[in-house]
């Protein structure tokens, strides 16, 4: 029976034991580089996936992942970050991992053949039409994935599933498969390297671009970003002086007086009333910053002509 994809050997690796650290170190990286290269090719079905999860967390759904070993490692990774990214509540961001989130760092190989609990793991969260899974496996046949993903289907969640290997049950089974290319990996079978590279850079990817849909990313900047610690609080500061060209302090004042809310501080520093009104304005432009600034200026511009001015910020 052929070998699959990212069990083959990959050619660059004859003697890699015998080669210099230097030049070992450079193959290992230009093959990195060869895998990451696999998602160009991708880009229409992690367009169409960024899609839905967003469509599922517009309506008030859940995101949730489903992988096992070092495809569950990526899905960990960025499921952690989301919350803080683009200020999602983190109830509805959930990691199910076959050998249980709670024992990350003594993972056991032996459960992503678990076929019983992937199927259990999903049917716990009593998923619905307004729920998301993605599913990640390299291989693209792990039990544990590939069950959670048709418990998920079969709730009749949406379902997104990525794996390295074309062909495989987990792409055959998905609503949309996102297969990446990639090539043998430079120790055989070690998909923690190129194949673990790449769904990396589409997880970020999907998720990038999912808050890019609900609104909470303007012109490069993550506008809905959950300020809670110090360096955090500073880049949301920034944040406002850059994008209402304002001064250091009047950023501060209006980040103060804004709750802790980032868009918020950038309405007031760009000449809204008060808090409530910054609200308002968003809330008319659902929660999108573009237009509420918009919104906000085409408002100025009235009040600067109009006698009688209406408050800046009020509502139309």
């Amino acid at each position: 029976m052929a070998l699959t994809n990212t069990e083959q050997r990959h050619r660059a690796s004859n003697a890699l034991d015998t080669l210099p650290p230097e030049i070992a170190l450079m193959v290992m990286c230009d093959v990195q580089i060869a895998a990451a290269r696999a998602v160009r090719d991708a880009i229409p079905q992690i367009a169409e996936a960024a899609g839905i999860v967003a469509g599922c967390l517009e309506s008030g759904g859940r995101l949730i992942y489903a992988g096992a070993g070092s495809s569950g490692l990526m899905a960990l990774a960025d499921a952690l970050e989301i919350p803080g990214t683009f200020g999602i509540g983190r109830e509805r961001i959930i990691i199910l991992l076959s050998e249980g989130v709670e024992t990350i760092a003594n993972f056991a190989a032996e459960t992503e053949d678990d076929e019983e609990r992937g199927a259990e793991d999903v049917r716990a969260l009593d998923p619905g039409a307004n729920d998301c899974l993605i599913a990640l496996s390299a291989s693209g046949t792990t039990p544990y994935a590939v069950a959670a993903l048709l418990a998920a289907k079969a709730a009749g969640a949406k379902t997104i599933a990525i794996a390295n290997n074309a062909g495989t049950p987990l792409l055959t089974l998905a609503g949309t498969a996102i297969h990446l290319d990639t090539p043998p990996e430079i120790l055989a079978g070690s998909t923690r390297m190129g194949a673990g590279t790449a769904q990396k850079i589409v997880l970020n990817m999907i998720s990038t671009q999912a808050g890019i849909h609900l609104g909470h990313v303007h012109d490069g900047y993550m506008v809905n970003v959950r300020p809670d610690n110090a360096k955090l609080r500073d880049r949301a500061r920034r944040m406002v002086s850059a994008i209402a060209g304002c001064d250091d302090r009047t950023a501060e004042d209006s980040f103060a007086r804004s709750g802790g809310s980032t868009k918020i501080a950038i309405l007031l520093a760009s000449g809204a009333d008060s808090p409530d009104a910054a609200r308002a304005i968003l809330q008319q432009s659902g929660q999108v910053l573009r237009p509420a600034l918009q919104h906000l200026h085409a408002s100025r511009s009235q009040n600067r002509n109009a006698p009688d001015g209406a408050p800046i910020g009020a509502s139309r």
